[in-house]
């Protein structure tokens, strides 16, 4: 491990995490009002590990969705982690298999963006060192958020109503994601039929515009080229 390439990616993630940090909170105080308490909220959050993935999830959970509407709706949206890993991967082909899984497993969005731009403009950076000076305070952070927003979110009487949060991280997340023609077409076609399809049965109206979010978003993309 080069302790200067580890320092540089700390260094590097550090402005995002005060993005993380309000983030893991909202998913916390999700875990609570979904009926977690503190222990599952923890093994959620260190197990799972997925953002966005995470906080729908919990919402679903919340509103008593079935179990495979639950992790349909994780696993559609989470479905960008093949992409990012099929781009990484080249650049840890000669690790180990373990090494590989503890590397995949910390991988974010930020992790991913952060470390492939170094890798592709800084080739002399030692990669593991970087990558996990990226990833690993963006767990750290993100635990720490989720036991706090747990914690208060277990606190707070339901009469003061903080349902209203998790939409609004959605709509947080949403806007600097759309950055052209595609994504605006996946955001505004998946958002319209999940909207719609809000009162379908076993509350697959989440799932189902997802799916044809992103289907949408890369028809338009395939169409556009």
């Amino acid at each position: 491990m080069h302790t200067a390439d580890l320092r540089r990616g700390v260094r590097d993630v550090a402005p995002l995490l005060l993005g993380i940090a309000p983030f893991g909170l909202v998913v916390g105080v999700a875990a609570a009002n979904a009926g977690l308490d503190l222990e599952l909220a923890i093994g959620m959050s260190v197990l799972v590990f997925a953002g966005a993935a995470q906080l729908a999830a919990l919402e679903l959970l919340r509103t008593d969705a079935p179990l495979v509407v639950v992790i349909s709706t994780a696993a559609i949206i989470n479905l960008r982690m093949l992409m990012y890993s099929a781009s990484i991967a080249p650049h840890f082909r000669d690790l180990g298999a373990r090494l590989k899984g503890g590397l995949a497993y910390v991988l974010t969005d930020q992790a991913y963006a952060l470390s492939i731009a170094r890798f592709e403009n800084g080739p002399d950076v030692d990669r593991v060192s970087y990558y996990v000076g990226v990833a690993m305070p963006i767990w750290l952070v993100w635990q720490v958020m989720t036991v706090a927003g747990a914690l208060l979110g277990a606190g707070v009487p339901d009469s003061w109503g903080l349902d209203f949060t998790v939409p609004l991280v959605f709509l947080a997340l949403l806007v600097p994601a759309v950055e052209d023609s595609a994504t605006m077409a996946a955001a505004f076609v998946g958002g319209s039929v999940a909207v719609i399809g809000a009162g379908l049965p076993l509350n697959l109206g989440l799932p189902v515009g997802a799916t044809i979010g992103v289907l949408a978003g890369a028809t338009f993309e395939t169409v556009r080229q």
